[in-house]
């Protein structure tokens, strides 16, 4: 009858710890039932963090750009609602593919290749890749001149795709980004030798003060348009071709382009450190209330999960103990990154439900943290000394008992510091998050370094800031395990 008992109880807080992840994914599934293009169930539109002056985060915290006027200007023109979904360029058309959002606009050029996976709407833009190098670099003049050469490039784009055909011919060493922003840094710092981009962004940037030069001129224009997926959405691509013809009629389109192109454009440079500061430190203390949040809730659900897998793994039930390994297996094999993207690709795809970001990231931080509190919970459980289980069990207290009222209460003071750097793993975890579009600390840095252009300064206050944040909890965690030891 006891081990009837336990093992009922082993399976209710499995349930419910499953319960308490999927219960959420149902919520958000049912949103998608509404019609599209309401105030209610916006139309999902992903495009890019960092690119500008296609999209980017100004100083008030609003994205703004070419791209993102563009739409917002022909959804008003059309009479539907649109809500954003800034990701990387690359795992921007992962969520399109998956049906995570309805549409994508990122300076996107339409390519023979892409046109098998997405359908465009008529080209909006025509911009041509064109190769930059440092200010101060006078070796490299043409393509003859990358031979023995590394060249910077962004993941998914056209200027990759170029530098892919270079490679047939010269021998070129490739480094890929994510972003603009850290791509061009890597040319001026000189651990690049060369950079492709579109013309246009790499324009902006020189004009905004960046230290690159143009040896040739930019290669025959590129188009950009507007994408769904492949036999997705027609009505949203039909409304796009309609609101874009009439904006270019009336004359929105213009004005946009020249917010943005014209020699009048307004620059947005870095001031140092303090006056990054100054201007920043709203979204950077959002940044940070972001990654504490994300870090809270994860690691509370993966306290109790893990303390369930941990009483697992020293339980002496075999089939708990299989459980528990079978799971720490797989979370601990999984890279944190490519987790990240299962949960909010893979998952949504498989059960056609819709994930927001903060959902998905929350899961997996929790599913990895869950994983190694477990190890803790095991060796804190196996530090006491074997002899007080016994001594319960001979008193005629029950297994759970013993563990709940003698073991547990001596482990959890030998537990205290591991639990402590497990919770600073995981906050500094949370910056990985920023692949599936969680703004944190660390994306909020970078959408600054795309709109300023100070990578050096600003990476600096992140980390002093990273530094800062650990530097308390670890004098708390001394302070708490100072304070159970005295007890």
């Amino acid at each position: 009858m006891y081990k009837y008992k336990r093992k009922l109880f082993t399976f209710i807080m499995a349930l419910a710890s499953v319960a308490a992840i999927a219960i959420p994914l149902k919520a958000e599934a049912t949103e998608t039932e509404n019609t599209k293009g309401t105030p209610e169930n916006p139309y999902f539109i992903t495009t890019d963090v960092t690119y500008t002056p296609f999209e980017f985060q100004n100083a008030d915290g609003e994205y703004v750009g070419i791209d993102i006027d563009i739409i917002k200007a022909i959804a008003e023109d059309q009479g539907f609602e649109i809500e954003l979904r800034p990701l990387n360029f690359s795992a921007g058309l992962q969520a399109l593919e998956t049906n995570q959002v309805d549409g994508m606009i990122a300076a996107m050029s339409i390519t023979p290749e892409r046109e098998e996976s997405f359908d465009f709407s008529d080209p909006y833009f025509e911009a041509g890749t064109v190769m930059a190098v440092s200010e101060v670099n006078s070796e490299i003049n043409s393509y003859d001149d990358l031979e023995g050469k590394t060249v910077a490039v962004k993941v998914g784009t056209t200027g990759a795709n170029f530098v892919n055909e270079l490679q047939k011919e010269y021998n070129i060493e490739v480094n890929q980004f994510d972003d603009s922003a850290t791509m061009y840094e890597d040319v001026i710092a000189g651990h690049s030798d060369a950079v492709f981009d579109d013309y246009p962004v790499m324009a902006y940037a020189v004009q905004q003060g960046l230290n690159l030069k143009f040896p040739l001129e930019p290669e025959s224009g590129d188009v950009y348009g507007f994408a769904v997926n492949k036999d997705q959405n027609p009505e949203l691509l039909e409304m796009f071709n309609e609101g874009l013809a009439n904006i270019q009629e009336n004359g929105t389109y213009d004005d946009i382009i020249d917010t943005y192109l014209s020699e009048d454009a307004e620059p947005a440079a870095g001031n140092g450190i303090f006056g990054l500061l100054a201007a920043n430190w709203k979204d950077l203390a959002s940044g940070l209330g972001s990654t504490l949040v994300l870090t809270l809730i994860s690691f509370a659900i993966a306290l109790v999960l893990g303390t369930v897998l941990g009483l697992f793994s020293a339980s002496p039930n075999k089939v708990m103990n299989v459980i528990s390994s079978i799971y720490l297996t797989i979370m601990r094999g999984i890279p944190l990154i490519v987790l990240a993207f299962f949960i909010y690709f893979s998952v949504p795809q498989l059960f056609n439900i819709q994930m927001s970001a903060f959902i998905a990231g929350v899961t997996t931080l929790t599913l990895n943290t869950a994983a190694y509190i477990s190890e803790q919970v095991r060796g804190g459980i196996l530090a006491v000394a074997k002899g007080q289980l016994e001594a319960g069990r001979s008193l005629g207290l029950s297994y759970n008992t013993s563990m709940r009222k003698i073991i547990l209460p001596q482990a959890i003071k030998i537990m205290i510091p591991s639990l402590i750097n497990q919770f600073v793993i995981t906050l500094k975890d949370t910056s990985i998050l920023s692949v599936i579009g969680i703004v944190e600390l660390t994306q909020t840095g970078r959408i600054i370094i795309a709109r300023t252009y100070s990578s050096g300064s600003m990476w600096l206050i992140v980390g002093v800031i990273y530094i800062i944040i650990i530097t308390i909890l670890t004098w708390l965690s001394s302070a708490l395990e100072r304070r159970l030891t005295n007890d």
